[in-house]
């Protein structure tokens, strides 16, 4: 027990150390431990009926046994599992390596789109209309386009490789959706802020540099996340002009055996490499959700 002395020098027990919860505290507290052990059971409960009842549904279905053998045969699962593993190597690669370029890209035409003045009207016009077609162009036309266009024109010094033009159209194409995450997150902050900060003595581009762009790329970090997590899925798309990633790994062993279960493997290997990065997001999410809440309290 830790011991203060009052006014007149006599020594008290600190009421921090002698407080003690009162009874009803105490009994509320029981109770929302009873009803939080109640929610956990009746939940585990619940998922493990439907777990049940989907299981029963499945395995006794008519065509279940062929459904077994076509997409689920261990055999084949065991042979594809390498190679598609193999093949997702690449898919990491274009995903680092487009991803940056995405972020570059995405954050020069969002820029552009938030120019002032009448002398940059070409190039908002330009970035404006950049943005509004390759949002409109689905991803699949736009990988056909170029793997199979570009090869056509035999221009000089240009290259035919299915990966790099691969990732130039996924390039193309998501550059346009950060974009206009980035604008967002530039035309959210205040104009005030630009404004105090050219009161300061800052030129518009240190402005834009210094004070609106740190805080529109944290506020627009969730956002960019799952655009990221979205790049990594269709990386697959690639698989369509020749390259051998995880996907056309399976294809191959598809091909060969017309069994399915390659196609299973590397779904779920896309799965669980697409899990981590979708909790982080939500981890990103709920950290600044938190932070802006403490911001607003204070």
């Amino acid at each position: 027990m830790t011991l203060t002395k009052d006014e007149s020098g006599a020594e008290t027990p600190d009421p921090v150390d002698t407080y003690t919860p009162s009874a009803r505290r105490l009994e509320r507290e029981r109770h929302k431990r009873a009803r939080s052990r109640r929610a956990t059971a009746i939940a585990a409960v619940s998922t493990l009926v439907t777990a049940v009842v989907l299981y029963l549904v499945v395995v006794n279905a008519p065509g279940w046994p062929r459904t077994k053998e076509t997409f689920f045969n261990g055999q084949y699962a065991r042979e594809a599992l390498p190679k598609v593993l193999e093949g997702l190597w690449l898919n990491v690669r274009l995903l680092l390596i487009c991803g940056a370029a995405v972020l570059v890209l995405g954050m020069l035409i969002a820029v552009a789109r938030t120019l002032r003045g009448p002398v940059f009207f070409p190039l908002r016009f330009l970035a404006a209309a950049y943005t509004d077609f390759f949002r409109g162009l689905p991803l699949i036309i736009n990988l056909m386009i170029v793997v199979l266009g570009v090869p056509a024109l035999r221009l000089q010094g240009v290259t035919v490789d299915p990966v790099w033009l691969g990732g130039t159209a996924l390039t193309l194409t998501y550059s346009a959706y950060v974009a206009e995450v980035f604008r967002a997150g530039i035309e959210s902050i205040h104009p005030s802020q630009r404004a105090a900060a050219r009161s300061l003595g800052l030129s518009n581009r240190q402005a834009l540099r210094y004070v609106v762009l740190p805080q529109a790329v944290r506020r627009q970090v969730p956002p960019l996340l799952n655009d990221l997590v979205s790049l990594q899925k269709d990386t697959g798309l690639v698989s369509i002009g020749g390259a051998v990633d995880a996907v056309r790994a399976a294809d191959i062993i598809v091909g060969r055996s017309l069994n399915y279960t390659p196609y299973i493997v590397a779904g779920l290997v896309f799965v669980a490499l697409t899990i981590p990065m979708t909790r982080f997001t939500d981890w990103v999410t709920a950290r600044m959700d938190r932070q802006r809440a403490q911001e607003g309290t204070t």
